[in-house]
């Protein structure tokens, strides 16, 4: 991508606003705290100190509006006491201008290492540098700093007191992602009622993951009704696609595939009724029709061999679902029947399989009990506490100090254009020069998209915002009052809007400050035209900043592949280890493997989505290669999803041949990530081998046997993928 297509493109990115769910309730909270601070400190202090006081409040605001699962008053109070520490230091240098430049240095510098933490540490850190570089402007003693740091965290209290005693709808960003995991799963279940082989994102099952982690505090006041949900939403989605997937489940035609229609429909309905009664903690709704269709029929198009039980376990899975909810159960009619744990029809003799059974925490399981002895699981992922995070982040720190890490290199670009926007800025016959830096600290992230988009976002919403705010002020002269009353609207629009897009927030933060600043008396033609021109110059420097010393994704895209490669074979190793050796089989070291490749595709498509706005030529994959190169591991972590769907009896004899299929790919993989990395050409010269003896000892109708030439396919089409040359895919597959 040249560069001007590549500025297109970032620029019409910050430029989208974006339709999304509104929290008005929320937004008004925040909004008070705003109005608090400010009334408060304007009756008993001066204006200026209610204008920085304003900013503690403001940005604990918004720390609490991030994506993040923890509790929001810990978020505020944690962003508090960081504006206050950045504000007593800022105010302390402030008299001497070439400490405060070091200072300036060395704190941006530690905010941008703070994305190694997380993004919410990262945005909070960008807010402590913006608060240091704001509040510096009223000079004041070392006990004035103290009062003025204070201040700074009042608002943070005020903000963390007003979630406590006025709660609106709590625990409700887990109630969300747990909801938003069933409806993705509803949605998969009707896709695949039209395309068998529907791909699935997994992303709404990991954040459902990463919201059920919790502290021991909330684990033991989290809600009744989100407790063992996503256990059993994790387990529905490889049954939905074994059901519904032509080779492993029912025939492409026929009545068996319509059949499985029904079931997928009915499937459907109920996980959407179940995500309804999530997100609003209401009790499940389910109509009558789509229960008549998950129980086991009496006459009828029946299902055999592997669709049998995949829609065995499906019904049972899907009875758990409902019955695990601490609401009494509704239908629209009186009574409906429910799918028993085990059937003694044509359709089935066994009940769900013991991996059904398995309880989604660390080290235990349920040991293949029948269903109705089986409690849902009640087991939280424990998050570490504030105190127990500290040694986590030090060590996530000590990863990225590497040359090549895209979070060092991004410390680096921060500290350095904060130091240069705040000398320029006091140069310039302006005045607030300190906006200049501001402006460049708040759209600066470690990716070239995101800077560039929301630079363009930021000085776009900034002249909307100050013009907008301007005319308020030159039409109507109001007072101090008045103008507090403005401010508060603004905070409470940037607050409800947020989402939608960066322009419209950075509008509604540009109004605000000149509200403030009207607060204290400052002329509001002035204002305009400083704000534009210093915010200009501030986005100007932050792109200049990452052409010259850019962190580009396209190249470690090959290292990404490779990485994902790595962990979906680790998945396949585990699942075709337990069909080796059932009475050994580790269900926590399949479901670890799984999350592993998970990330990994994760990390990848991240990586994949950045390089595709950088103006980089591609370097060793072109984006065709990496499409079909990501269709092919796709293909591999689903294949390996069906055939976990299957597990073997513990009973079953060990399969040998299995066990060799498992350590050829086992051994195989090291080489071949090497060869991703290394622009090689792969060879799976022992895997077709391995897969072609378990042919000849147990035929082709045994359906791992069938999983594993479906895994060998997709490795197949991934050495094609990454071949050079015309005919590449070819010679590829004529090597192995």
């Amino acid at each position: 991508m040249t560069w001007l297509r590549a500025l297109k493109e970032t620029a019409r990115t910050g430029l989208t606003i974006e339709r999304t769910r509104l929290e008005p309730l929320v937004a008004l909270r925040g909004a008070c705290g705003v109005a608090i601070v400010i009334g408060l400190i304007l009756w008993l202090e001066s204006p200026p100190l209610a204008v920085a006081s304003a900013f503690g409040a403001f940005a604990s605001g918004v720390a609490t509006f991030q994506r993040s699962w923890r509790p929001r008053p810990v978020l505020a109070l944690a962003a508090a006491g960081g504006l206050a520490v950045s504000t007593f230091l800022g105010y302390v240098a402030a008299a001497h201008p070439l400490a405060f430049v070091i200072l300036l240095g060395a704190w941006s510098l530690l905010a941008g290492m703070a994305w190694a933490v997380g993004p919410v540490s990262g945005l909070v850190a960008t807010q402590m540098v913006a608060v240091m570089l704001v509040t510096v402007t009223l000079p004041t003693s070392v006990l004035g700093a103290v009062h003025h740091a204070a201040l700074i965290a009042f608002g943070g209290l005020v903000q963390a007191a007003l979630i406590v005693l006025v709660p609106i709808r709590p625990w409700g960003a887990q109630r969300d992602a747990l909801a938003d995991a069933f409806a993705a799963e509803a949605d998969f279940a009707r896709r695949l009622r039209e395309d068998p082989v529907a791909p699935f994102d997994p992303q709404p099952l990991m954040d459902a993951r990463h919201a059920a982690s919790m502290t021991p505090r909330q684990a033991r006041r989290r809600p009744r009704q989100l407790r063992g949900y996503r256990a059993l939403a994790e387990r529905i989605r490889p049954v939905l696609a074994s059901l519904a997937d032509p080779v492993v489940g029912a025939p492409a035609t026929g009545p068996e595939r319509e059949r499985v229609r029904d079931l997928l429909q009915a499937a459907g309905t109920v996980l959407d009724a179940v995500a309804h009664a999530i997100r609003w903690g209401k009790p499940v709704r389910l109509p009558v029709e789509a229960m008549a269709v998950l129980a086991v029929p009496a006459s009828g198009p029946m299902l055999h061999g592997a669709a049998r039980r995949s829609a065995l376990r499906l019904m049972a899975l899907l009875a758990e679902v409902v019955e695990s909810a601490d609401e009494p159960l509704e239908t629209v009619a009186p009574a409906h029947p429910t799918p028993p744990p085990a059937a003694s029809s044509a359709e089935g003799t066994t009940a769900a399989g013991p991996a059904e059974r398995e309880a989604d925490r660390p080290g235990e399981s349920t040991g293949g009990q029948p269903v109705a002895q089986v409690a849902p699981a009640r087991h939280a992922l424990l998050r570490p506490t504030v105190p127990r995070l500290v040694p986590l982040a030090l060590r996530a720190l000590r990863r990225e100090l590497r040359w090549g890490s895209s979070v060092l290199r991004h410390a680096m670009r921060l500290s350095a254009v904060a130091c240069a926007g705040y000398l320029l800025g006091s140069l310039l016959p302006l005045g607030h020069g300190y906006w200049a830096p501001m402006a460049s600290v708040m759209v600066m992230r470690p990716d070239f998209e995101q800077t560039y988009a929301r630079g363009v976002a930021r000085f776009t919403g900034t002249l909307v915002g100050v013009a907008l705010g301007g005319a308020v002020m030159a039409l109507a002269h109001p007072g101090e009052w008045v103008s507090a009353g403005l401010a508060v609207v603004c905070v409470g629009l940037m607050y409800l809007l947020m989402r939608t897009g960066f322009t419209v927030a950075s509008a509604c933060i540009s109004a605000y400050v000149v509200f403030l600043l009207g607060i204290a008396g400052e002329g509001w033609s002035q204002t305009v035209q400083d704000r534009v021109g210093l915010t200009l110059l501030g986005g100007l420097l932050a792109m200049a900043a990452y052409a010259l010393f850019p962190a580009w994704e396209t190249p470690k895209l090959r290292d990404r592949l490779a990485d994902w490669l790595q962990a979906n074979g680790r998945y396949a190793v585990a699942v075709f280890g337990g069909h080796a050796h059932p009475l050994e089989r580790r269900p926590r070291h399949v479901r670890d493997a799984l999350l592993d490749a998970r990330a990994a595709r994760l990390a990848w498509e991240q990586s994949e989505a950045r390089a595709q706005a950088e103006p980089v030529r591609h370097r060793g994959i072109s984006r065709r290669s990496a499409g079909a190169a990501q269709t092919a591991l796709s293909t591999m972590g689903r294949v390996t999803m069906l055939l976990e769907a299957h597990p073997p009896d513990r009973s079953a004899p060990a399969s040998p041949a299995a066990e060799e299929f498992a350590a050829a790919l086992r051994v195989a993989l090291p080489d071949a990530a090497d060869a991703v990395r290394a622009r090689q050409p792969l060879d799976w010269t022992a895997v077709h081998a391995a897969l072609d003896a378990w042919r000849n000892r147990e035929g082709t109708d045994a359906l791992p046997v069938r999983c594993a030439e479906l895994l060998v396919d997709a490795l197949d089409e991934l050495a094609g993928a990454l071949s050079r040359g015309p005919g590449g895919r070819n010679r590829a597959r004529r090597r192995v």
